[in-house]
This record gives C-alpha cells, structure tokens and sequence, in this order.
C-alpha cells in the first residue's frame, strides 16, 4: 500500500470505535511470533538466518504490471538468501530512492521465504509514493525496507467474511489462502471500478476455482457499487470480518456491522479518518518565533508539512512514529498508538494524529 493507504490497527472486536486489548495483544504476539518461527523453520540447503537489522537492502527482482495503474514488485535479498517470515496482513515500509517512506502489506505467499510481494497503485493526487514506485524503480534496483511487521492481523475463526475494495485486497488475499489451507468457513468479495481496475484477477480466479462459491468479484460498472449491508450479508455465520478498501466502504461497512450477524469487525483505511473532533491550535517553530495555525479539519502534520517540505512521515495514523517531533512547551493531546508514557512525558508527540487544546500553542523542537 502507498502513504494514500496507510494502516489502522483494528478497532475493537465488536466495531467498536477504540482499540481491542485482545487485537492489540494479537498484533504484538504475531510481530513477537515470526521471529521465533524464523529460528525454527528455516527451509533446507540454506543457511541459517539471521537476525534481520531494522532496516535492510533487498533487490527488486521484477516489476509486474497487475492492473490498470497496478504494479507488483517482487523483492529479494541480494545474495538470495532467506527473508524472515510474516503472517497474513502484515506490511513493511519501503525507503524509496527520494527519501520517501510508504507502508505497503505483503499480498504474496508467506511460504516462500525467499520473496516479498508488494502491489501499488498509483495515485494521481497522492504525495509521490506512488508515482516514483511505478516511475523510478525497476529489476535489479537495490532499496531499504524495514523487518514486516503486522497492525491488521489475521485471527483465523472458524468464519470469515473477507471484504476488499480495489487494491484493498492487498492483505486480504493472504488472508483468503490461510482460511483456505485451514479449512475454515470463508467467503471473499472483491469490489472495485471496472475489472480492468482490480489486480490480482488471475489469481483470483485460481482461487475461486479451487473453492468454489467461495470467491464473488463485483466491479462496479457491471454491478453497480455495492451496499455495505448486502457485502456484509455475504457472511457464511456470526463470525469475524475482515475489511480494506477505501474510506466509503469501511465507513459503510462499519454503520451496518451493527446490523449485521457477524460478531467481529477489522479494518484497514487506505487513508486517514477525517478530523471529525478537532479543534484549532497553534505550532510554533521552535525559537524561530514562527506560528503555524492548525485549523479545526487539519492534522498538524498537514501544516508542519506545507512549511517544512522534508518533514518525513509514513502512516499518518499514529502508527509507524515516522513523523516524531519533539515538543519544548504545551499541553498535547496524544492520540497516537505509538508512543509510551515515557516518550510522552519526555516530549515527544505524532503530528500526524495528535492535537493540542483549542486555542492553545505548541512549542516545537525543530
């Protein structure tokens, strides 16, 4: 996924609006998990693997063109050695060659232990991601990635509703394969603008082949956009369902999950929640003296971004930490995901989600 699909850890089991402790503790145990499956399950005539440094060089082994405005990359390690595994919905964060960093999922197999799949689809008013994926990189270039981790994990109950909009399907294809292997109750719907538009069709169809009734693929100029409640009712039982796609289907989805017969709802945005809460504020630039106003519907980093070009950032969700700044003086009010009560105390604060009280400034270290 590119920064226009950045990610959200699951809100709550039952859709509610805040995080699940029992999501938070699946996040953690499956980052936890796939260093302890690297020491045990590394495939033969390898060497062993070693610990992968948080930041690593992989060669882009090919490029393939996935749909309309679709590219995948393949990635590997430039002597051809192992990659540490990664579970269904996990995502690493590429370094492009401009500096920018973007969290894409993995959308390949996590069997193969020697490649990482990644899909982006460009973005034509995105921030650049996008574009310089599709535009600069090619086979054989070299790029920094970090070690996978994984914000939307996958739970595997005994039923599963799997919902993907566009190039949502991303992390929900992994997903569609382990319910498979496992055996589990499973139904997958594909949404998108026209079938020209949604990436991964072959495989897709591999799939549904394989499972039969299983696998239903909606574009929108065939079917017409679909109502969240009529995906929702797809649902084999009361069991969990998993979605990623574009903001209108995970709102919609999430005002019909209540009418729904399924127990459990997560979700990854392609983009952030709008500001629904926010109130105005103000950044200052250190001792520059320089005032930033932060309107009531704007991040602070949206602000900070237009003065300060370089500013790095990633997820904007209050995720990744990418965007940290240190705040000298003022009261934030943190909203990040992220950060420990230490790291607040001593300053730090995640611009991308995070505000101050209405009307009051921020002192930033710059």
């Amino acid at each position: 996924m590119d920064i226009s699909t950045p990610l959200t850890r699951p809100p709550d089991l039952y859709g509610r609006p805040r995080s699940d402790s029992f999501m938070q503790k699946l996040a953690t145990f499956s980052d936890n998990a796939v260093t302890r499956l690297a020491r045990r399950s590394t495939p033969p005539r390898r060497p062993p693997a070693t610990e992968m440094p948080a930041i690593r060089e992989l060669v882009v082994a090919t490029k393939h063109q996935e749909a309309e405005d679709v590219v995948s990359l393949r990635l590997t390690a430039p002597d051809g050695g192992i990659l540490p595994p990664w579970q269904p919905g996990a995502h690493i964060e590429l370094h492009l060659p401009s500096g920018r960093k973007r969290q894409y999922s993995l959308c390949g197999d996590p069997a193969d232990r020697y490649r990482y799949r990644i899909a982006v689809r460009r973005i034509a008013d995105g921030k650049g991601g996008s574009a310089e994926v599709h535009d600069a990189l090619s086979d054989g270039m070299r790029v920094a990635i970090t070690r996978p981790r994984n914000a939307f994990p996958f739970a595997a109950q005994a039923s599963i509703l799997l919902i993907a909009g566009g190039i949502g399907i991303t992390p929900i294809l992994p997903m569609a394969r382990e319910a498979a292997r496992r055996a589990l109750d499973w139904r997958l719907v594909h949404t998108g603008r026209s079938r020209g538009s949604m990436p991964f069709a072959a495989e897709l169809a591999e799939l549904a082949a394989a499972a039969p009734g299983r696998v239903s693929i909606r574009p929108d100029d065939e079917t017409g956009v679909p109502e969240a409640a009529d995906l929702l009712s797809l649902s084999p039982a009361a069991g969990a369902v998993y979605c990623c796609g574009p903001a209108p289907m995970i709102d919609g989805v999430r005002r019909a999950f209540g009418g729904s017969r399924a127990s459990a709802l997560h979700f990854e945005r392609f983009a952030p929640a709008p500001i629904t809460d926010g109130r105005p504020f103000e950044l200052q630039l250190g001792d520059t003296g320089r005032v930033l106003p932060v309107p009531y519907d704007r991040s602070a980093l949206d602000v900070l971004h237009e003065a300060l070009p370089d500013l790095p950032f990633s997820c904007r969700q209050g995720f990744c930490g990418t965007c940290r700044v240190r705040v000298a003086h003022g009261h934030v009010d943190h909203r990040d995901r992220r950060l420990t009560a230490t790291e607040r105390a001593a300053g730090a604060m995640l611009p991308c989600v995070s505000r101050a009280p209405e009307g009051e400034r921020l002192v930033l270290e710059m």
